[in-house]
């Protein structure tokens, strides 16, 4: 049985490479907006997509964040990640950089967006537990096929290490 989980992503960056990875066919994810429905969601404001974060971690099992160059800057990432951990939910960071975009282009690995969450009252970083996974390969079928075949149990991991967490 596939897992539900939540994707946490650079939506202008990496949407087409996200698309990929959820195409796998593996996990069921939240419904992924197209462009112009998050638009009319950021619109709305932050309540709004603070009640839109919320409602989609509902029934995830594990947030998987998919870490292309500039995820780690992104606020609402961050945000979803506390959200997630807070949760209970497991955490696991893959990198996504080398799948091509819809121009045929891959990109340069971003900064490790776990490292931006403070657990432990500040004294520790969430990467010190969670995982930021970079999958084998050199092009993007190879980095693909890696993500294909280990996604399921990366996620797995993710979930025993939040699962067996002592704050």
């Amino acid at each position: 049985m596939a897992r539900n989980v939540f994707f946490s992503f650079h939506y202008r960056n990496d949407f087409w490479r996200t698309q990929q990875v959820r195409n796998i066919g593996a996990l069921d994810g939240q419904k992924l907006y197209t462009p112009n429905e998050w638009e009319e969601v950021k619109k709305k404001g932050s309540a709004a997509i603070e009640k839109w974060i919320d409602g989609s971690l509902v029934g995830k099992s594990c947030l998987v964040v998919l870490v292309g160059s500039e995820t780690a800057s992104r606020p609402w990432v961050v945000k979803e990640i506390i959200k997630g951990w807070n949760a209970g939910k497991g955490v696991v960071a893959i990198r996504i950089n080398k799948l091509l975009d819809a121009n045929g282009n891959s990109s340069t690995a971003g900064a490790n967006p776990l490292d931006q969450v403070a657990l432990k009252n500040g004294t520790v970083s969430l990467s010190s537990y969670a995982q930021l996974i970079t999958p084998v390969g050199a092009d993007s079928k190879a980095v693909y096929a890696s993500i294909q075949a280990n996604i399921e149990q990366w996620i797995e991991d993710a979930i025993a290490i939040r699962n067996n967490y002592k704050p």
